[in-house]
This record gives structure tokens, sequence and C-alpha cells, in this order.
């Protein structure tokens, strides 16, 4: 059995929920990744922020992302456990429609899988039904 641990990527940075939109753009471009999690002073999830979202919710809105906070942003979060096996992780991939997927342990975030990292686990067909599923009327 795959667990999430096993196709994760590890070594997640997050941005903290004080910081502004500005310093995670900046952040996102450094590390060369699309989305960030959320993280509050007891070093715990709170959310995820992707670029789309700054984009969608901050600029295009007026609004100036060096003076919004991450925190704001967050929304309904979604996660599994490092522990959870490769079905679980897809099928709350697919159920939600979403493309990243923190991976927590003790309540830690402790990684991301990604669809990059489920596109490795999986046969062509089985990335199909995935594909199909996760952007079904997006």
């Amino acid at each position: 059995m795959t667990t999430a641990r096993e196709i994760m990527n590890a070594g997640v940075q997050c941005v903290k929920e004080d910081q502004n939109l500005l310093d995670a753009a900046r952040m996102m471009r450094d590390l060369g990744v699309g989305s960030l999690p959320i993280c509050g002073k007891d070093d715990k999830l709170h959310g995820i922020i992707t670029d789309r979202d700054i984009v969608l919710r901050c600029v295009a809105e007026g609004r100036d992302p060096a003076s919004m906070k991450a925190g704001e942003m967050s929304g309904h979060l979604h996660w599994v456990n490092a522990d959870d096996d490769m079905s679980h992780v897809l099928r709350t991939m697919e159920d939600n429609q979403i493309r990243r997927l923190p991976v927590l342990e003790n309540h830690r975030l402790v990684g991301m899988v990604s669809e990059a990292d489920i596109a490795r686990h999986l046969d062509e067909s089985q990335i199909a039904e995935f594909v199909e599923r996760v952007y079904a009327g997006a």
C-alpha cells in the first residue's frame, strides 16, 4: 500500500498568516511553486494560497498585495494524514477538485502532494480518470 508520505514532496515552506501577499508571491517565485501553505504562529496549517488566489482575489479586485495578509485568503482546507493510502489521497483530490494537497502528521505539515506526484504513481488509464475527475467543470 502506497501512502501519502511515500508520494509527497517533503520540506514544504509555509507563508505565515500575518505575512502579506507580496511576500507570498515572491516566495512562490523564488521557490518555483504555484501555491504555499499558510501557517499560524502555532506552526500549524491554517490554509493554502495559490498564485491564482492572489491574482483573482486581490489584484483583480484592486486591492494592494502589500497590505493584504495571507491569512485573509484561507478558505476551506482539505488535507490528508501522512499514513493515508493512495486511494484516500486520490479520492480527496478528486472529490474536492483540488490539485495540491497538504500532508499532516500529528497536526503538523510534513509535505504536499501535487498532480505530478500522483502521476508518477498511476498507470495511464488511472491518470486519465484522475484528470477527468479533478478538472470536471473547471
